[in-house]
């Protein structure tokens, strides 16, 4: 599927893409509501559609992925409830194996990522994923969500990376549109990227279900 020799850094996306997504579906479809109906005293059923209908409204801005904006606008600790459902912090299968051997071919690694810093902070405590990579950026250091062309301009600013030789693997199809446009040539999807839910059809990119599809050979 992919040519590593034409391929000098990858840029990876971590929930959904490393990390099991389900974690994240779970927090804001299930824990937040729930715990928003006891701070607020509603329905659960009414906590859950007044949340979603809320936050779709911000979907693909930076907002959305903003923990201290939600915090502040829902009236709750968004962190610390997070916190509460740690032990649901999980990799995507084959994924360690990957980030080892991109280290042993000296493939650069790079995690882009539009988590918040609380939430990062969080899942490399679980997880340690930081260990397995050269660097980790964060969208809201930019000011601009991946989603936004121009966020690649500025991640080329801060992390030079050859376009023409690079790859980027994300489940935001989103994302990847935009990544498109800037000019990245080998773009993945992910097929699964929550373990409960069903695979996705994925027609516009490329896609794979899990990492040893695509782990380079190990050099003599």
């Amino acid at each position: 599927m992919l040519d590593w020799g034409n391929i000098d850094t990858v840029l990876l996306d971590m929930d959904g893409t490393l990390l099991d997504l389900h974690f994240d579906t779970y927090f804001w479809l299930e824990h937040l509501p729930a715990r928003y109906a006891e701070t607020h005293a509603l329905e659960p059923a009414q906590a859950r559609e007044q949340l979603h209908d809320r936050i779709r409204r911000e979907r693909g801005t930076l907002s959305w992925y903003c923990v201290d904006y939600w915090s502040e606008e829902l009236g709750v600790d968004v962190a610390a409830l997070k916190h509460e459902i740690s032990h649901k912090v999980a990799f995507r299968p084959h994924v360690q194996d990957f980030l080892r051997t991109l280290k042993e071919q000296q493939i650069r690694s790079v995690i882009v990522t539009n988590a918040h810093r609380k939430s990062l902070d969080l899942k490399l405590a679980k997880t340690g994923l930081d260990q397995y990579v050269d660097r980790i950026l964060v969208s809201h250091d930019f000011g601009l969500p991946k989603e936004d062309v121009q966020f690649w301009h500025q991640l080329q600013q801060v992390e030079p990376f050859d376009p023409r030789r690079t790859l980027l693997v994300d489940d935001s199809l989103p994302v990847l549109q935009s990544a498109r446009d800037y000019g990245i040539a080998e773009l993945l999807s992910i097929v699964q990227p929550d373990s409960q839910q069903a695979e996705r059809q994925i027609d516009e990119f490329r896609a794979i279900r899990h990492f040893d599809e695509i782990k380079p050979e190990k050099k003599e």
